[in-house]
């Protein structure tokens, strides 16, 4: 399969039938197979119904479905797992994108080997938005603004669904995220493990059919929070200096009065620079120890990498597991043979230990 194209949707019945037709119209030009992964993220309409009557008779189109709404994050999640495509797409079902750009994106993957996965980015140059709502637009783009400065490669459009993948990035990847900000924590992942990304200039309109799902307070706060996180020092070096600086001109103020011989036993000035200077100091070492966190954090997603991948490569054709499950034992230590194709050997083993026995 040379390419899937994931597409979560949340009560879209008004939109399901025209988005899936305009997804197959758009794939006319690409040159290989595809499959069309629509995923019910326990939509409380007539969405899973005519999703199953669409698959019954279109060979491409596959549908997963669970009953309870999540979110957008676990049904990209479960759309990702379900994919057989060497590329993997991801778009949303109101086409606030238009899929047309789909096989540009497959074009620039196969032209540009360093590139690992794209995006489609309105806010950079080249890029459109039209007759998106005020509110959600100005959202959209402070956050995106704000999250451009936390970003190592400086990157346009953060929190955009319209990408597409190598398989091989979202295979080394431990996703998380039942929310919208699946998105931020795909691009904080990729990005630290050392994946390359690319913006591709796109227009982004607004929903025609069914309700939108943009919750103000959430998108907000998700895009301060990952701020934070990810680039900490930005906020604990602010407050820090702020305070430090505070501290300090309340300190010259002291010396003023104490050197115009106008300070006063009873006055707490001395204390409050004291404190204050003492403060900022500290918020200035949190983040110092903040910086070290997220250093800490870049070695960890490298070790789920490395064996995300030994435990693909385990479960490749002719490699066969086994699961021996070695029940409550007396307190003593016991001994079992355990053979690994043609060499045995003498293991000890302890009470309620699993062994996974692997046999080329």
């Amino acid at each position: 399969m040379d390419l899937s194209i994931v597409i979560p949707m949340f009560n879209e019945g008004e939109n399901v039938e025209t988005t899936l037709k305009r997804v197959e119209e758009s794939m006319f030009s690409f040159e290989g197979d595809y499959e069309i992964i629509a995923v019910n993220d326990g939509s409380s309409d007539d969405t899973l119904e005519i999703l199953q009557k669409i698959a019954a008779r279109n060979g491409r189109v596959r549908v997963v479905s669970y009953k309870k709404n999540t979110g957008r994050g676990r049904a990209l999640r479960e759309g990702f797992k379900g994919a057989r495509g060497d590329l993997v797409v991801s778009i949303d079902a109101d086409l606030s994108y238009d899929p047309n750009y789909i096989p540009d994106f497959a074009e620039t993957l196969r032209k540009e080997e360093d590139i690992d996965f794209v995006l489609a980015s309105p806010y950079m140059p080249g890029g459109k938005v039209q007759n998106v709502p005020f509110m959600r637009h100005w959202v959209s783009r402070l956050g995106n603004k704000v999250l451009r400065l936390t970003m190592p490669n400086r990157i346009y459009t953060s929190t955009g669904i319209f990408r597409a993948y190598r398989r091989r990035v979202l295979d080394s990847l431990e996703l998380e995220s039942d929310g919208k900000e699946i998105h931020l924590e795909i691009l904080s992942k990729a990005i630290a493990l050392g994946f390359r990304v690319k913006e591709i200039p796109a227009i982004l309109t607004s929903r025609k059919k069914g309700k939108s799902k943009f919750k103000f307070k959430k998108t907000a706060l998700s895009h301060l929070v990952f701020s934070v996180f990810e680039k900490p020092m930005m906020i604990f070096g602010f407050v820090g200096l702020l305070t430090l600086g505070i501290g300090f001109l309340v300190g010259l103020y002291v010396a003023y009065l104490r050197w115009t011989g106008m300070l006063t036993p009873g006055r707490p000035l001395i204390t409050l620079a004291l404190l204050l200077m003492i403060g900022g100091f500290q918020i200035l070492s949190f983040g110092f120890i903040a910086i070290q966190i997220v250093s800490l954090r870049r070695e960890i997603l490298r070790v789920q990498k490395e064996n995300l991948e030994l435990r693909q490569e385990i479960r490749k054709p002719g490699i066969h597991e086994k699961r021996i499950e070695i029940g409550i034992r007396k307190p003593r230590i016991h001994e079992k043979r355990i053979e690994i194709g043609k060499r045995k050997s003498r293991e000890s083993m302890e009470p309620g230990i699993r062994i996974w026995e692997i046999r080329s």
